[in-house]
């Protein structure tokens, strides 16, 4: 007996073949969909942590900002301090200056120059004299140059002619100067001595004698 199918099974295969593809391709959108939001929701968890780190360190920065004022104040605080102190030392060896400078302008002072006004400003000191010559000023500014750490930078201001009378017969031509020098304080005088004996221990053969000390 011949059996004969007359159902349309090529439509059928067809639908199956389609239901088959659908179902795949729904799979697939599925799949994909749950991978995009992993991958999402793991961005979502990196940028979370990367903003909690931020966060950390914008607190740990302010708290370092903090500490830097904090610092920066107490080195400012040193940095007075400090001034103050060396303000007050200068004070205390400054009260022996008015005698470092008369003693070392009567050491530095050559024969025939005598001294009328003597004004110290500070650090600052203004001589007024007479010398016998002009070559007796000449040679008091290298005295005073050159052979005393206690003053230095000689300044002559003026010098002129004049005459002044010893008695009624005797009339002597003289030169009226007018110089500043600069008076160096103890500290300043202690360091140009450190560099000398420094230089002193460098080359022994060259080493002048030592100033007495303050």
């Amino acid at each position: 007996m011949i059996l004969i199918n007359l159902l349309p099974h090529r439509e059928a295969a067809r639908k199956r073949r389609r239901d088959t593809f659908n179902a795949l391709l729904g799979l697939s959108v599925l799949v994909g969909a749950l991978i995009v939001g992993a991958i999402y929701l793991w961005y979502q968890a990196q940028i979370s942590e990367q903003q909690n780190r931020n966060a950390f360190l914008k607190s740990e920065i302010t708290v370092l900002e903090g500490q830097i004022k904090e610092i920066a104040t107490i080195e400012s605080e040193i940095k007075a301090l400090t001034e103050r102190q060396k303000a007050v030392e200068d004070l205390q060896a400054d009260r022996n200056l008015p005698v470092h400078l008369l003693n070392e302008l009567v050491k530095q002072l050559p024969d025939g120059v005598y001294l009328t006004s003597l004004k110290q400003d500070n650090q600052s000191v203004s001589i007024q004299g007479v010398a016998q010559s002009n070559e007796r000023v000449s040679e008091m500014l290298r005295n005073l140059a050159n052979n005393t750490p206690w003053l230095s930078r000689p300044d002559l201001v003026e010098i002129v002619a004049d005459t002044i009378s010893l008695s009624a017969r005797d009339q002597r031509r003289v030169a009226k100067f007018n110089l500043r020098v600069r008076l160096m304080r103890s500290s300043e005088v202690q360091a140009v001595l450190d560099a000398a004996a420094a230089a002193g221990a460098a080359n022994p053969a060259s080493a002048p004698a030592k100033p007495a000390t303050p």
